[in-house]
C-alpha cells in the first residue's frame, strides 16, 4: 500500500496532476456530501456517486440525534465553521426521560441543548436534503444509482457501515404526541444496547439498539414497543417497520491505497451512544483538505477524533459489562448531576486511564463483531439483510 506522501504516486502529487480534473467521491451521505461541500467551496470541480436512487434513502425519515455534548461549542456553531449547512429542520432536546428495568423514570435535563433532533433521508426538511441542496448549489454534480467502482484520480470513498456491531429496529410512525425523547436501559428490551422514542413534528421513532442477540430482533421489538406504550404513553398510528445498523471501529489507516475513507466505512461512529453525524461530517471535511492541502489525513482525523472515539469505546465496553443493574446505577448518577450534557462531555473527555484502557475495549469490540447468533439461512433480520453486502 502506498503511503500519502510517496514521490509522484501519493494524494499531494495526485492533486497538483488534477488540478482541472473533479474529484470523484462515493457516496451521498453526510461524509460525502461534507467532503464534496468542502471542495467545491474551495474552487474544485466534484462528482459524487450514489448507489442509491435518492439521498438518505437508507433511513426513510428516521428521527436521530445529532449530539452536542463531546465539545463546549453548540454543535450547529461548529457545523457553521466548517462551512456545513444547518438549513434543516431540528428540535433542541434539554429535557427526556430514561428508564431502568425496573420502570422507575429519570429526568434528563441539560441548559444547552444535550443534542439535536433531526429527520433523515429524503424529505424537505432534512439533514440529508440540506447537505444535498448545499452541494449543489456549488455546483457539485450527483449521480443516483452510479457507484464509483474505479477512482482514476483524486477520490473520497464515504459509502457507509461495512458491517453490523449494533442494529436499531424497530417503526417510524405518525402520533400526536409532543416533541420529545424517552429512553430506556434493559437487556430484556436491547441487549447491551438501549430502547429509544423520538418525536418530532407530529412523526415518531421507537427502535430497540442492540448489540448482540440480532436473532431475536422481532422479539425485543414487541418488548420495545409495550414497554413505551406503557410508561410513555407512545401512540403509534401508521407504522412502518424501518430498520439500520452501525459500524464503528478505530482504523489503523482511514486510506484506501492514497484515497481517504470517510464517515462509517472508516468506523468514524460514537461506540456508545451511536451518536455518528459529527464524526461523519467532520471526517469528511478533514478527507477534502486533505486533498485540498496535500495534508496526511491520517494525521488529521486522528488529531481531532480518535481521542474521543477511544473514550467512546471504553464506554461502550463499560456499559456492555454493567448488566440491569449497573444502568440502573449510571441513570441516578446522571440524575444526581446538575448538568446531563456536562455529565456526557465528562464521559467523553480523553483521560490517560481511557487510552491505556482503549486497546483491551477495542479486543471486547471484536469479540461482538464476531457475534453469531444469528447464522441461519435467507434470514429476514435486519443485520443479514444488509450484511450480504458487507465485509468486517
Amino acid at each position: 500500500m502506498m503511503g500519502v506522501n510517496e514521490a509522484g504516486t501519493g494524494i499531494g502529487a495526485m492533486m497538483s496532476d488534477n488540478r482541472n480534473g473533479a474529484v470523484e467521491i462515493a457516496g451521498a451521505g453526510p461524509a460525502g456530501l461534507a467532503a464534496a461541500i468542502t471542495l467545491a467551496r474551495a474552487g474544485r470541480s466534484v462528482i459524487v456517486h450514489e448507489a442509491r436512487a435518492e439521498v438518505g434513502s437508507r433511513f426513510k425519515r428516521d428521527l436521530q440525534g445529532l449530539e452536542n455534548w463531546s465539545t463546549q461549542q453548540d454543535a450547529l456553531a461548529v457545523l457553521q465553521e466548517l462551512g456545513i449547512t444547518t438549513d434543516f429542520k431540528r428540535v433542541p432536546c434539554r429535557r427526556g426521560t430514561a428508564f431502568d428495568a425496573w420502570d422507575s423514570p429519570y429526568a434528563i435535563e441539560s441548559i444547552e441543548p444535550l443534542f439535536y433532533l433531526v429527520e433523515r433521508g429524503s424529505g424537505p426538511d432534512t439533514l440529508d436534503t440540506a447537505l444535498l441542496r448545499q452541494a449543489r448549489e456549488l455546483g457539485v454534480q450527483v449521480h443516483f444509482k452510479s457507484r464509483l467502482r474505479h477512482a482514476r484520480g483524486p477520490a473520497i470513498l464515504a459509502t457507509g457501515p461495512k458491517a453490523a456491531d449494533a442494529i436499531a429496529v424497530g417503526y417510524h410512525f405518525d402520533t400526536s404526541m409532543p416533541d420529545g425523547f424517552w429512553a430506556i436501559c434493559d437487556n430484556n428490551l436491547a441487549p447491551k444496547g438501549y430502547a429509544y422514542l423520538l418525536v418530532m413534528g407530529g412523526k415518531g421513532t421507537v427502535k430497540s439498539c442492540m448489540f448482540t442477540g440480532f436473532r431475536d430482533e422481532a422479539k425485543y421489538v414487541e418488548r420495545t414497543v409495550s414497554a413505551f406504550q406503557r410508561l410513555a404513553g407512545m401512540e403509534m398510528m401508521n407504522p412502518q417497520p424501518h430498520g439500520g445498523v452501525g459500524n464503528f471501529r478505530i482504523p489503523v489507516t482511514a486510506l484506501s491505497g492514497v484515497h481517504p475513507v470517510a464517515g462509517e466505512q472508516a468506523g468514524f461512529q460514537d461506540t456508545l451512544w451511536g451518536f455518528g453525524m459529527r464524526a461523519a461530517i467532520t471526517s469528511g471535511v478533514l478527507a477534502a483538505r486533505s486533498l485540498l492541502h496535500g495534508d496526511d489525513y491520517n494525521r488529521l482525523w486522528r488529531e481531532s477524533l480518535e481521542r474521543p472515539m477511544a473514550a467512546a469505546l471504553v464506554n461502550r465496553a463499560f456499559y456492555g459489562l454493567l448488566g440491569n443493574r449497573g444502568y440502573r446505577w449510571c441513570m441516578r448518577r446522571q440524575e444526581n448531576h446538575l448538568d446531563a450534557r456536562e455529565f456526557l462531555r465528562r464521559l467523553y473527555r480523553p483521560t490517560l486511564a481511557r487510552r491505556l484502557l482503549a486497546p483491551l475495549a477495542g479486543l471486547h469490540l471484536r469479540s461482538q463483531r464476531r457475534d453469531i447468533s444469528c447464522n441461519h439461512v435467507d434470514c429476514g433480520c435486519v443485520w443479514c439483510r444488509h450484511g450480504r453486502e458487507w465485509h468486517t
